[in-house]
């Protein structure tokens, strides 16, 4: 489970923040029904007190949304640092084993050695050990001290979409070319951002959020 303590994804506790998500969406809904059963009844006074309502929530939830997210600080995690994702339970650990360099005049090749581990001691007694879990999609970059972004150009070893067993972890490498000026450059891996992301609470891809990265 999400704590104070890893570095991960998340700086919200991961069940709530989702809890939290669905809630607001379900009050959205509801809340539209209420006005559109308002209107046709004219019920004025309902109507208004509806809207206060949802004034108020969406208040409390973007808040909640933007105070985690002004509050979060960039994290750089050295080799060996493992970097877990918190979707419902923080199962998967990622982190960097080795980096190699190809100088050259043109660009620089580096290949990233990134290991996805599946924490075993993060299950419940009642999981089954040998239940797999599929990653969801991760979005990888390097990213240098102006900000621009380098993707892979390969990758080799184990795909990062492949199913883990509770205890199981296996090697990806990651091939990119960089122009040889690219300075303090820094390896990012995040979930793949879909829409929900930007507005759930504590998600280092909703806005302004922070992230976790880490050193080459």
């Amino acid at each position: 489970m999400w704590n104070f303590g890893i570095n991960s994804n998340m700086n919200f506790p991961a069940p709530v923040a989702a809890v939290g998500f669905l809630a607001a969406c379900a009050g959205a809904l509801l809340s539209l029904c209420t006005l559109a059963m308002a209107a046709f009844v004219r019920k004025r006074q309902v109507a208004q007190l509806t809207l206060l309502i949802v004034a108020c929530g969406a208040f409390v939830y973007f808040g909640l949304l933007f105070g985690f997210s002004l509050g979060s600080r960039d994290h750089l995690l050295a080799q060996g640092e493992e970097k877990y994702f918190c979707e419902m339970d923080c199962h998967l650990a990622y982190s960097v084993l080795q980096v190699k360099t190809e100088p050259s005049i043109a660009l620089t090749h580096y290949v990233v050695t990134l290991r996805t581990r599946f924490d075993e001691t993060t299950i419940s007694s009642q999981r089954p050990k040998d239940a797999p879990l599929i990653p969801s999609p991760r979005t990888v970059q390097l990213i240098d001290s102006r900000g621009a972004t380098y993707s892979p150009e390969s990758a080799g070893g184990t795909s990062l979409t492949t199913p883990l067993i509770p205890g199981q972890s296996y090697i990806t490498e990651l091939s990119f070319r960089v122009p040889p000026d690219a300075k303090d450059l820094r390896l990012f891996v995040t979930t793949t951002p879909q829409w929900p992301d930007h507005v759930v609470i504590g998600d280092e891809n909703s806005w302004l959020h922070k992230k976790t990265y880490f050193a080459l």
